[in-house]
């Protein structure tokens, strides 16, 4: 496996309007609304980050709002960047291979991007990624 860069980070919240104020509020970033999901990409040092309500994280690892009792609930999301979509679903059976368990095994998200997530034991969610539009400039 061959990580590219860290696609993006994005705080996981039970609290979507207090972490809004904090990161728009006090700490003035940049942020975008998408629906309940505040993020910004190509800010200095990062591809992307974003503040990711909880509800959204187990609806795109679970199809569900709510988060599976039986999986410790992430407060963060980290996202490393590999070459291809093939090179995720490479990534998944070298990681598997080596006893990582899986939340969910590479597939493509609505918005485009192929990922495949697992919980850290720090208890981060870590996706391996292929985002199209973070390779637009390669040749």
């Amino acid at each position: 496996m061959e990580i590219k860069c860290i696609a993006g980070f994005a705080a996981i919240t039970k609290q979507p309007d207090a972490s809004a104020s904090l990161y728009q509020d006090a700490l003035g970033l940049p942020l975008e609304r998408q629906g309940d999901y505040l993020f910004m990409d190509k800010y200095p040092g990062t591809n992307h980050f974003g503040v990711w309500p909880l509800k959204m994280a187990a609806k795109s690892c679970f199809g569900q709002e709510e988060w599976p009792s039986h999986v410790p609930e992430p407060t963060a999301t980290i996202e490393f960047e590999l070459a291809d979509a093939k090179a995720v679903e490479s990534a998944v059976r070298e990681m598997k291979a080596k006893g990582q368990a899986f939340v969910h095994e590479a597939r493509t998200e609505p918005w485009g991007q192929t990922v495949a997530r697992f919980i850290s034991p720090e208890g981060v969610l870590v996706g391996l990624s292929y985002a199209p539009w973070l390779h637009e400039q390669e040749t």
